[in-house]
């Protein structure tokens, strides 16, 4: 692969490419070590005192963040060349949190704790933060480093709305005038990225319905509300009138998980309930779905006379890339890995918080090969998920060459 960052020196390059394969063991032993032993959202104590120490190792001053989470600055010394401590941080997302499932997988670093697995990738994206943070950590003292760089390691990714609401409450996003995250996909080879600009998720946000009336007997219909047609008509007919009022280029998904309503077959019941997702690829729609949602069930509840409760749960808005952010990623990741292994990439319908960063600031979402090469598709979220480590390293480089750029 190809070794030279376009807009960084050869020099920088081969040193950048040369510490990061320093680390490269350590990162691996890190990265099997925080999936042995997984945390759930806001409960990462043990995940983030391992990285604060290899920090504080380093020669680095964290901020712990309330409750989980941690923050980390490194400022380039102001009589280096080039050199401005002040302002234009770049700042690197790594997520640190679990997920509630069995880790099936026969491997020696399998999870020990049950129902908890890394089976999204997050070790390694917490593993790659890390890694950054050592090289540039080396830069800094050896006078190289031109900009400003936060390194964020974020708790309770899967967790709506998100612990990127904790770390922007915290303050984590002031001064940062520039943000990357890097995120695991399973269906690219290891050595190759995928880039997109503009929406490249999701919003993702759980809506829950609850109908209430008066209920009765089965035989009187017409004496009761009669719930449970009321509740079977909004789970049919809600989705395609959601439909017919949101633009249909914004790729808006309503889909129902739950229903529940009654105990006997004769009685009409009293209460039901309502529980799906709503998926929507397009940022302004999502923000007009509420409203319009409201105005739907109220119609379709009255007609049976029921009354009705709508809670919206807010998740996350859609990650929409800035398109300098992924041409700088563009440009770094060619430089890294070769022009061939940059490929684009479709838009998801899943969620990822990464978007309330990108809220404030421009930045990116860039999706890391890791699938072994040869090897079938584990999707993510799934027991089976597990990844070509070397991805580590590369993850490493592209966050480097990013902040090895000359400050502007």
């Amino acid at each position: 692969m190809q070794r030279t960052l376009a807009w960084v020196s050869d020099s920088l390059s081969a040193q950048a490419a040369g510490k990061a394969a320093a680390f490269a063991d350590e990162l691996v032993a890190f990265r099997r070590d925080l999936h042995m032993h997984p945390e759930l959202g806001r409960e990462e104590f043990r995940t983030t005192g391992l990285i604060r120490e290899r920090l504080v190792r380093a020669g680095l001053h964290p901020r712990l963040l309330p409750g989980t989470g941690l923050v980390c600055d490194i400022r380039p010394d102001r009589a280096s060349p080039g050199g401005r401590a002040d302002g234009g941080l770049i700042a690197f997302r790594g997520d640190i949190d679990a997920l509630p499932v069995d880790d099936v997988k026969d491997v020696p670093y399998r999870s020990t704790v049950p129902g908890r697995a890394h089976a999204c990738g997050h070790d390694v994206h917490t593993s790659i933060v890390l890694g950054t943070a050592l090289v540039l950590a080396e830069f800094a003292r050896e006078g190289l480093l031109s900009r400003p760089v936060r390194l964020i390691f974020q708790p309770a990714e899967e967790k709506l709305p998100g612990g990127a609401l904790d770390v922007i409450k915290a303050g984590g996003l002031a001064g940062v005038s520039e943000i990357h995250a890097i995120h695991c996909d399973p269906k690219v080879e290891v050595g190759r990225v995928g880039l997109r600009s503009g929406a490249i998720t999701s919003a993702c946000d759980r809506v829950v319905i609850t109908l209430t009336g008066a209920g009765g007997h089965t035989a009187r219909p017409h004496r009761t509300t009669d719930l449970v047609t009321a509740l079977a008509k909004l789970a049919a007919e809600l989705p395609s009138a959601f439909s017919r009022r949101i633009d249909p280029r914004s790729g808006a998904s309503l889909v129902w998980g739950r229903i529940e309503s009654g105990s006997a077959p004769n009685v009409i019941p009293q209460h039901g309930e309502l529980e799906g997702t709503l998926r929507c690829l397009d940022l302004e729609a999502w923000r007009q779905a509420p409203d319009v949602m409201h105005e739907l069930v109220d119609v379709i509840a009255s007609t049976y006379g029921a009354k009705w409760e709508l809670e919206h749960h807010r998740g996350v808005p859609p990650v929409v890339n800035d398109p300098d952010a992924v041409a700088a990623m563009r440009t770094v990741a060619t430089g890294v890995l070769g022009a061939s292994a940059v490929e684009g990439t479709e838009q998801s319908l899943g969620g990822e918080d990464f978007s309330w960063f990108l809220e404030g600031v421009p930045g990116e979402l860039t999706r890391l090969g890791v699938r072994p090469v040869g090897e079938p598709v584990y999707d993510l979220h799934q027991g089976q998920f597990d990844v070509d480590e070397r991805a580590i390293g590369i993850g490493v480089e592209l966050f480097a060459g990013l902040a090895l750029r000359p400050f502007r």
